[in-house]
């Protein structure tokens, strides 16, 4: 996507309710077909900017482009853009073809051009022979594709997703997820999709936009978003984040070392912009720990001794929660490490020694 024109730009977008400001100077360039996911907690701003797009809130400054032109005086209903919405509001009293159907008849379609482009979309989205019934003689996942269906019925320019999947269990979640992405990319719909749950968000996006407290504090590929965080807040919410605060000891040109009380950890990353004495905060991923109840021969800077104390088991890994001294005045401090498929060596108790592969250790730029 990323030679694909900028269709969907935000700039500068500020809401206000009353007193709250709900988004504060939020600036977005969404690609033509791309997936984009707005992320983060609750109250953060992301439905608002979802709202605001559709045209159901009116911005109290900034602008919103769609192809170059300006929409924030277009009516909702003149802007190409559907949404979909949490509770699916689907009509019980209407089949699933007249839910389908409803957008089209208010705008004038009847006949067989009605029947064939409900049927049609039925189709694609795997409603076919479905049509009789009524909302509340189907599944969960077949809800939430007839919103969908109604949507796209209307052949819009854009697709606006608010927390479609959160009504749903979360196995099924996981297929209608996958279900979701690949309509998407079959019917190469411009897609702007509200989540606070972060495995969804990496699992579905071309590109995420965190929010936090009304801003966009990160926005990148998933990849991005979860191996190199830019701020504490990202490293934290997306995923398992082991933070080390310490200061800078020593710094070259491919490498840098975090002193914490006493102790020495060498990271393999280019330590431009970096002084020594300066606070640091790093970031590990538990599954880039390894974990050990052996000794290593040769332990080096990078290994530390702790004490498990507690564990998950969760199937195909293993979570163990470890305390680590790093000085005789410190207190332990918390690493999280996950295991993919104990098997092997069963369960670990007791006294282990950590790994920190220094080349999978993030500096992270900002607090």
């Amino acid at each position: 996507m990323s030679d694909a024109p900028v269709h969907i730009a935000i700039r500068h977008l500020t809401k206000r309710f009353g007193a709250v400001t709900a988004v504060r100077d939020v600036s977005l360039q969404i690609a033509r077909g791309s997936f984009t996911t707005l992320l983060g907690p609750s109250g953060c701003g992301k439905t608002t900017i979802l709202r605001t797009l559709a045209g159901f809130y009116e911005a109290d400054a900034g602008d919103i482009f769609f192809d170059e032109r300006r929409m924030n005086d277009v009516p909702s209903h003149h802007r190409h853009a559907a949404m979909v919405f949490q509770d699916y509001a689907l009509f019980p009293h209407m089949t699933v073809f007249e839910n389908v159907a409803y957008g089209l008849k208010v705008g004038g379609v009847r006949g067989d051009a009605l029947r064939q482009r409900v049927g049609r979309v039925l189709a694609d989205l795997g409603l076919a022979g479905l049509g009789d019934r009524m909302p509340g003689m189907i599944s969960g996942g077949q809800q939430q594709r007839v919103a969908l269906a109604r949507a796209l019925v209307m052949e819009p320019e854009i697709l606006l997703l608010d927390e479609p999947l959160s009504n749903l269990d979360a196995k099924l979640r996981v297929t209608v997820r996958a279900e979701l992405r690949q309509i998407q990319r079959r019917v190469g719909i411009t897609t702007v999709y509200v989540t606070h749950d972060q495995e969804e968000a990496l699992a579905i996006s071309d590109r995420i936009a965190v929010m936090h407290q009304g801003e966009v504090v990160q926005y990148g590929t998933p990849w991005e978003i979860y191996y190199t965080p830019q701020r504490v807040f990202v490293a934290d919410f997306v995923g398992t984040a082991n933070l080390l605060r310490g200061r800078i000891h020593e710094v070259e040109a491919q490498r840098f070392t975090l002193e914490l009380a006493g102790r020495k950890i060498r990271v393999e990353s280019p330590g431009k912009g970096l002084r020594p004495g300066e606070e640091a905060v790093l970031n590990i991923r538990p599954e880039a720990i390894e974990i050990g109840s052996i000794p290593p021969a040769d332990p080096g800077p990078n290994v530390l001794e702790g004490v498990i104390r507690t564990h998950t088991f969760v199937g195909q890994w293993v979570r163990y929660w470890v305390d680590v001294s790093l000085g005789p005045e410190a207190a332990p401090h918390e690493f999280v490490v996950d295991v993919p498929d104990p098997r092997e060596r069963g369960i670990l108790e007791g006294r282990v020694f950590l790994r920190l592969d220094p080349r999978k250790i993030h500096h992270l730029q900002g607090a």
